[in-house]
């Protein structure tokens, strides 16, 4: 597999955290260097998102991490959206650098692996509705039995506790009740979506943060009694990680009453900040600094506005920003996207324009940042895939494999086990592992 930037007209070819070393089992690229979670091992048990992504954030950056898959179709993603030759390609992204062992977790002998694997693993990582680990005899009380060091990442759509624990939860619902989903509309108007799973990534990213914190805490507490330090549960719900992104929502209801409602492309209590209407399409202009607004009012032609000591501050500004608005929308309606930007930008006036997935592709600047790679697919096509984030001076991450075909570790992990060959043959047959 080769890994490079994408090449795109006049672009320059970025290079960094790519490599050529390859794996000599498996004819993959390891990517150059180890990353800073080199050693790190990974048990992941989750499905779809949430917990992949976290179990992909740090395979990223050099965590082996091992993927527990059912026996048959193994995780749903590799059936979502758009598929190349029967798998998604969004698989090939949240997949990378991880390996996968196919177990079927209601035999006992499968639970027996599970609880194997994560003797010796640091980190293991579930998304599955609260209990059902508990379930399969792979509950905390129990792995950490054996393993007291171990850092436990659980992710659910309420949490472990609380009233509410035992419902599904999915990143839609959580985006609703975290408040986020109240906002996304035009005033009146039916609330909508944003149109990725933000509930689910907010929540891998939070678990992230957590399992760093909890490695930390691990380093810390090494003793005589603990030689690989204590572990821990990481416990998050995807509620949880929305309400945490809502900025001043709660205060202001505790000190006004005030409920914040939706604003549609405006930035409530902040002014200057929407998206305005240009000739061929719109443009986003964030001019809510003090200093910055002045400069805006005089590329518009608006000294009058400039100078008006009652516009000095965004609370002045706040309360007249539909004028403002006005000002700024004449002034767009009648010029270009393209001229709008380049007379901002000589100004020094924050703003863009609103990209779709071509425009990303096009532009030079995720091209220079190395967010745009090419990668060589095992069947010898190509496929362009998000880069890295985030970016590391001295042990960037890389994509140093790429996603696996179901099952495919299976044998090489269960070897590492000390499981026989003969054994995985017997353990096939009976269904534990495919």
């Amino acid at each position: 597999m080769k890994i490079q930037a994408m090449q795109l007209p006049n672009a320059s070819t970025a290079k960094q955290g790519l490599g050529q070393e390859q794996d000599q089992s498996t004819g993959h690229s390891l990517g150059q260097g180890s990353g800073p979670l080199a050693g790190l091992k990974v048990l992941e048990l989750g499905q779809l998102i949430a917990g992949p992504f976290a179990a992909k954030t740090l395979a990223d950056f050099g965590a082996d991490v091992v993927k527990i898959e059912p026996r048959g179709a193994g995780d749903p993603l590799r059936k979502w959206r758009l598929l190349k030759d029967g798998t998604s390609v969004w698989w090939q992204v949240q997949s990378r650098n991880k390996r996968s062992l196919a177990l079927d977790l209601k035999i006992p002998e499968a639970q027996a692996i599970v609880r194997q694997l994560a003797q010796e693993s640091d980190v293991l990582i579930e998304n599955f509705r609260p209990g059902a680990m508990e379930a399969w005899g792979l509950g905390p009380e129990v792995l950490m039995q054996t393993n007291p060091s171990l850092v436990m990442l659980r992710i659910s759509g309420y949490g472990q506790t609380g009233p509410y624990r035992d419902r599904p939860g999915f990143g839609v619902v959580a985006e609703a009740m975290g408040g986020l989903r109240h906002l996304t509309a035009e005033p009146g108007r039916v609330p909508v979506r944003v149109g990725v799973s933000i509930g689910d990534t907010l929540a891998a990213l939070h678990g992230v943060i957590g399992v760093l914190l909890a490695l930390q805490h691990r380093h810390a507490s090494v003793s005589a009694d603990a030689p690989k330090g204590l572990g821990q549960v990481v416990d998050v719900a995807l509620y949880e990680a929305v309400f945490n992104c809502m900025e001043s929502l709660l205060p202001e209801y505790s000190a006004f009453g005030a409920v914040r409602g939706a604003a549609g492309s405006a930035l409530p209590g902040i002014a200057p900040s929407n998206a305005y209407v240009c000739s061929d399409g719109y443009t986003l202009i964030a001019g809510n600094g003090d200093s910055i607004f002045k400069r805006l009012m005089v590329v518009i032609a608006r000294p009058d506005l400039a100078a008006d000591p009652a516009l000095a501050d965004n609370a002045g500004r706040v309360a007249r920003v539909q004028e403002i608005d006005a000002a700024i929308g004449q002034w767009t309606a009648v010029r270009t996207v393209a001229d709008v930007l380049a007379a901002l930008e000589q100004a020094s006036v924050p703003a863009g324009r609103i990209y779709t997935v071509a425009d990303i592709a096009a532009d030079p600047h995720y091209q220079a940042r190395a967010m745009l790679q090419t990668v060589q697919m095992d069947d010898g096509s190509s496929l362009a895939v998000p880069g890295i984030v985030p970016k590391l001076s001295r042990t960037p991450g890389s994509h140093r494999r790429n996603a696996p075909s179901l099952g495919q570790d299976t044998d090489a992990v269960l070897a590492e086990l000390g499981i026989s060959a003969a054994q995985a043959a017997a353990l096939r047959e009976r269904g534990v592992i495919a």
